[in-house]
């Protein structure tokens, strides 16, 4: 049985297994957060109001907060140029 040796291009790097374990973890969390966010609460949307689990809400915000942010980031460069 011959042994395959890795080159150094195949072989995970510390900082790469770092990065991998990392973003488990940080999945791990954000599926934790999301379901321990179900229950169900009352938001008055722009076009009505509504029963929806909070998470829904959460990421709306998320989503909405990120949108905002990048137009914002946006605007400025090109005041810079």
């Amino acid at each position: 049985m011959s042994e395959r040796t890795q080159t150094p291009e195949q072989k995970r790097s510390r900082r790469e297994q770092a990065r991998v374990a990392g973003l488990v973890a940080l999945a791990v969390l954000i599926t934790l957060f999301a379901v321990l966010n179900v229950k169900e609460v009352e938001v008055n949307w722009i076009f009505g109001k509504f029963n929806t689990p909070l998470i829904v809400v959460i990421v709306v915000s998320l989503l909405v907060g990120i949108l905002l942010g990048h137009f914002a980031g946006m605007r400025s460069r090109r005041r810079q140029n």
